[in-house]
């Protein structure tokens, strides 16, 4: 016997993603971000010293020294981007290193790294750069094979970084 559905009179609402915000960091942010670099740090087995204090310094004092995108859903933070500028004297042309780009893990997979990549484009270009960059670990395929699909080219590492404390 063929059996018909009979549509409910009061239909069940479908779960929804709520609505994601891209912008600038905001001072009131920074504990929000600050938790958020240490998620980061403790993923990759690092330690994250850093306090709110050289947090703000470094995105809201003086000289400003980073730029810092958040991606905010349901008034939480979820995700953020680091921006730090860069510069290749011998050809004269500016750039943005994409340092840091992280997801909570409920909020991956959604698209939110994706249009986190998308505003730092648009901050680079608003900065006058000529290029966006960004590193992943030897290792890590999945993020090569995220920034390959986002049109980051692979650029062959051509020696060795060096770092000498001076302060």
């Amino acid at each position: 016997m063929l059996q018909t559905a009979i549509p409910s009179l009061h239909p069940v609402p479908s779960a929804r993603a709520p609505m994601v915000t891209i912008r600038c960091a905001k001072p009131r942010d920074v504990a929000e971000l600050r938790e958020m670099i240490a998620e980061l740090s403790a993923h990759h087995g690092d330690a994250a010293p850093v306090t709110s204090e050289q947090l703000e310094r470094d995105l809201f004092g003086r000289t400003p020294w980073i730029t810092a995108l958040v991606a905010e859903a349901g008034g939480q933070l979820i995700g953020y981007a680091i921006l730090v500028p860069q510069y290749r004297a011998a050809e004269g042309v500016r750039g943005m290193e994409l340092h840091h780009l992280f997801v909570r893990p409920g909020h991956r997979g959604t698209g939110i790294g994706r249009h986190l990549i998308a505003k730092a484009r648009e901050q680079a270009k608003m900065a006058g750069c000529n290029y966006l960059s960004v590193s992943a670990a030897t290792g890590n395929f999945q993020a090569h094979r995220f920034y390959e699909s986002e049109r980051f080219g692979p650029r062959p590492v051509t020696g060795m970084r060096y770092i000498q404390r001076i302060g």
